[in-house]
């Protein structure tokens, strides 16, 4: 067995840290017009004026966080030069937190020393949303607050709430913004008429980025991040290429430089190549299935099972009836009730949603009618190997053996 001493050896890192999620840079590359607009909007704050509710729309990983939290980081530091302005930010994410009474409670925590924090549970609505604006108008001056991944809200009380609380006499003293950042396009449309009428906000659509805009924020982190010349010519344009074929998500393009270099770390390798790119690629699509798979519950995974089953048969793409015929015999296998097959297709379409399955619409008129075929999305090893507690638990397919 080799040592595991932790040493320092070579690096090809200056500031690894400029590739993770939460970096944010001197300047935003790629998101002009996006800038321009949401500065706009922001700007009756620099007067001590209540500013916009603003929503920010587009995919993930187009810039929406990073563009608020450059322009928010601006802003506060800006305001400092005014001795009449105070200006402070809450950015709450809303992912676990799909409820207003959780929204309400934990921004009064972020508000509050730790040893002064609310618990989740124990009052009511009414009681959170009192301290809440207790805690904003202690504040006092401008507060605005950031709801990111906002279409994760099962209620939009909270909007209502905060979008109105001067006018309902709940703040005296501070004057807050509502800046909005979802992923879903359509949430708008979600919440009730007289929350849309109340917020008034500013809409900001951010288009998805294409591989010359993802090359310029890679090449501008890679400044920041890496030693000179120890990325190989190809290495930037390969990532940015594969960014662009992710929909146009720089998440992804700078996780995969990430990866890159850190396998070059690994490897005691001084250069950053073309085949780092390759093989951090192949990992991080393997750790994305697993992730994908690991979080669904038991007949969601036979589903994907009796799909991997056929795939290996050469039997894909295959209609709903097909798989669910094989999702049967496999839960009968498991010792398992099987689900309907309506459940099924509802499920298949949630697959696809995920990125796991491809899903193909076939309309052969009036002779076949219309039905949809499914095959899986990544690469059938890929997905056998996320499945390894399932085997344990349900046993192995003959026709996935020889994969494994």
């Amino acid at each position: 067995m080799g040592s595991f001493d932790f040493v320092r050896e070579y690096s090809p890192y200056t500031n690894r840290e400029a590739l993770l999620d939460d970096y944010t840079p001197d300047t935003l590359v790629g998101r002009d017009d996006e800038l321009e607009e949401y500065h706009g909007a922001l700007q009756p704050a620099i007067y001590g004026e209540q500013p916009d509710n603003i929503f920010l729309y587009g995919k993930a990983g187009v810039g929406k966080t990073a563009a608020t939290r450059f322009l928010l980081n601006k802003l506060v530091d800006n305001a400092e030069q005014y001795e009449d302005l105070d200006v402070r930010t809450e950015i709450i994410n809303c992912d676990g937190l799909n409820s207003s009474y959780r929204v309400a409670s934990n921004l009064v925590n972020t508000m509050r020393p730790p040893s002064n924090h609310i618990s989740e549970t124990g009052y009511s609505r009414s009681q959170v949303y009192d301290i809440m604006w207790e805690e904003l108008d202690n504040a006092g001056g401008i507060i605005l607050i950031v709801l990111d991944e906002i279409d994760h809200l099962k209620d939009d009380s909270i909007l209502y709430q905060l979008s109105r609380a001067r006018e309902n006499e709940n703040l005296t003293e501070a004057r807050i913004g509502l800046i909005g950042i979802s992923n879903d396009l359509t949430f708008r449309d979600s919440l009730s008429p007289k929350v849309r009428s109340s917020l008034c906000e500013r809409a900001i659509s951010f288009s998805t980025y294409d591989a010359n805009e993802l090359r310029a924020v890679l090449e501008q982190r890679k400044e920041v991040a890496f030693k000179d010349d120890v990325l190989s010519d190809d290495v930037v344009p390969l990532c940015a290429a594969f960014g662009a074929q992710e929909s146009g998500d720089a998440r992804k393009a700078l996780d995969l430089l990430l990866k890159a270099g850190d396998l070059a770390r690994e490897q005691n390798d001084e250069e950053v190549t073309e085949q780092h790119v390759r093989r951090g690629r192949q990992l991080l699509e393997r750790e994305q299935v697993a992730r994908g798979i690991a979080d669904l519950n038991d007949h969601e995974r036979l589903v994907v099972y009796a799909l991997a089953t056929l795939e290996a048969e050469d039997d894909t793409p295959a209609r709903s009836r097909e798989i669910y015929t094989r999702y049967k015999s496999l839960a009968d296998a498991a010792g398992k009730d099987s689900l309907t097959a309506r459940w099924l297709r509802e499920h298949l379409d949630d697959l696809a949603m995920l990125g796991i399955l491809n899903v193909t619409e076939i309309n052969e008129g009036s002779a076949g009618g219309k039905y949809r075929e499914y095959d899986l999305q990544q690469d059938l090893a890929v997905v056998l190997d996320a499945l390894e507690e399932t085997f344990e638990s349900m046993g192995v397919h003959a026709s996935v053996k020889g994969y494994l």
